[in-house]
């Protein structure tokens, strides 16, 4: 994958607020307002206000056409975690979207795995999205569905995870990767999600509840053995390459990535 078309994404993002930073903290003299920051302001203003009101969708279309239009506004790191929270609110919400999400009605025989496999999600999604405490629904019972297609970027030298559904960014983690440039580059599927998962190590069967198991709250294995994306009881060491190989993040973190994306996601890791 050629990665600098992807610095359009979410390492040029990254990039770019680290030098909006940079900047700021270099000149220190009060800015003129021009008006294309004044209408980027306006937009920002408009943003908050349909946040503060619960209005998901309107309040993240501002927010991305600040962050497309107004690369250089003030405040475009505030924008992009802004815009992260909500993107998660809709997510695990039961907030209609216009072409990311349907509504199934329950029919004769469907469980919450038939439902999950039948349009590419969790069940854990679909028990959040539509506030279900139990696996057991009726007949005739309507779930809003999340159907868009969630896909996963590393980036090895920024120690960065980008989730995203299609091409669009939906948040950006900092992670831990192998010590040496070991994590593999290439593309690779989950082909197993773990919950409390065992660490077999050299033979060692180390349990979930054991302060050695370094796998942390969630395992989300490649298609590649030995490899995936886990949790950690180092939070400390999240960006830095200190890993055997996998993909570690925060507990905190890799919990909400493992209640989004199903069996059969796409990771891409480059260098």
């Amino acid at each position: 994958m050629n990665k600098k078309i992807w610095m359009g994404g979410a390492v040029g993002l990254m990039a770019v607020l680290a030098a909006v930073m940079m900047l700021r903290g270099k000149r220190a003299d009060v800015q003129p307002v021009t008006g294309e920051v004044l209408s980027a302001k306006q937009l920002f203003v408009q943003a908050e206000g349909l946040k503060d009101k619960g209005e998901i969708i309107e309040a993240r279309q501002q927010y991305q056409k600040i962050l497309s239009d107004y690369p250089d506004f003030p405040e475009v790191e505030k924008v992009q975690k802004d815009l992260e929270t909500l993107n998660m609110s809709l997510i695990f919400s039961n907030t209609e979207a216009p072409d990311k999400t349907v509504i199934h009605e329950v029919q004769t025989g469907d469980t919450l795995e038939r439902v999950a496999k039948k349009y590419g999600t969790t069940i854990d999604l679909i028990k959040r999205s539509n506030n279900l405490s139990t696996d057991v629904i009726k007949v005739g019972q309507k779930l809003r569905i999340w159907t868009g297609k969630f896909n996963v970027f590393v980036d090895k030298s920024q120690n960065l995870l980008t989730l995203r559904d299609g091409e669009e960014i939906l948040k950006v983690y900092q992670v831990s990767t192998g010590e040496g440039n070991v994590t593999p580059i290439g593309k690779f599927k989950i082909e197993s999600r773990l919950i409390d998962p065992v660490w077999f190590n050299k033979g060692l069967v180390v349990p979930p509840e054991s302060p050695q198991n370094v796998l942390g709250t969630r395992w989300l294995g490649f298609d590649l053995k030995g490899y995936g994306i886990h949790g950690t009881i180092d939070p400390e060491t999240i960006g830095q390459q200190v890993t055997a190989g996998c993909v570690r993040m925060r507990n905190e973190d890799v919990e909400e990535i493992f209640s989004i994306v199903p069996i059969g996601t796409e990771v891409v890791i480059v260098d």
